[in-house]
């Protein structure tokens, strides 16, 4: 009988440390970078039209919900975005990202930080399916590395790239409040 309460338990840990679910879908508990583990800091779902069309989960090394210190934190991180719905197209993640990079800019345009959002904006040019998971992972001296699907497409470097691109999330004017609330952990 002590066995068998053993391995429920056991179960029951792992269970724990596999996945947090929210709307269906199961994001990991932790994301391994090089040389580093990220914690799930939180996540939520982004809403268009009454519809799920993603969960987006961020990744710190130390919990916190202080949005302007993940921001302009100079250490590994990750978002995590799960698509969930079909009415989310290459195009129309691509016009999202524009309008998120221009919140998180504040509307100020540099024209150095445009080229990387352009090698940004590039890594949408496939087919966008339910189902797919984009992984946004940014390492110090190195830059962001983008997968989709696991599958590594690109590194676009700077630490100002990296700060515009969670702000998309994360700034003042996101996307979703309740998006940024759930990745803040809030």
């Amino acid at each position: 009988m002590r066995k068998i309460s053993t391995l429920i338990f056991a179960l029951l840990i792992s269970m724990q440390l596999s996945a947090m679910e929210i709307g269906g879908i199961d994001m990991p508990n932790t994301m391994t970078g090089e040389g580093y583990t990220l914690e799930l800091n939180g996540a939520g779902i982004r809403d268009k039209f009454f519809m799920e069309v993603y969960v987006g989960g961020l990744y710190l090394k130390n919990k916190t919900n202080n949005a302007p210190d993940i921001i302009n934190a100079n250490e590994p991180m990750a978002i995590r975005l799960h698509i969930t719905s079909n009415i989310i197209t290459s195009k129309r993640m691509r016009n999202a990202s524009i309008e998120g990079f221009d919140n998180a800019l504040d509307g100020i345009k540099d024209e150095s930080l445009q080229t990387k959002i352009n090698s940004f904006l590039a890594t949408y040019t496939e087919k966008i399916k339910k189902g797919d998971i984009f992984e946004m992972i940014y390492t110090p001296n190195k830059g962001v590395d983008i997968f989709k699907n696991t599958v590594f497409i690109t590194t676009i470097d700077g630490f100002s790239f990296k700060k515009a691109l969670f702000g998309i999330w994360l700034c003042n004017t996101p996307p979703q409040k309740s998006l940024k609330k759930g990745m803040l952990g809030d």
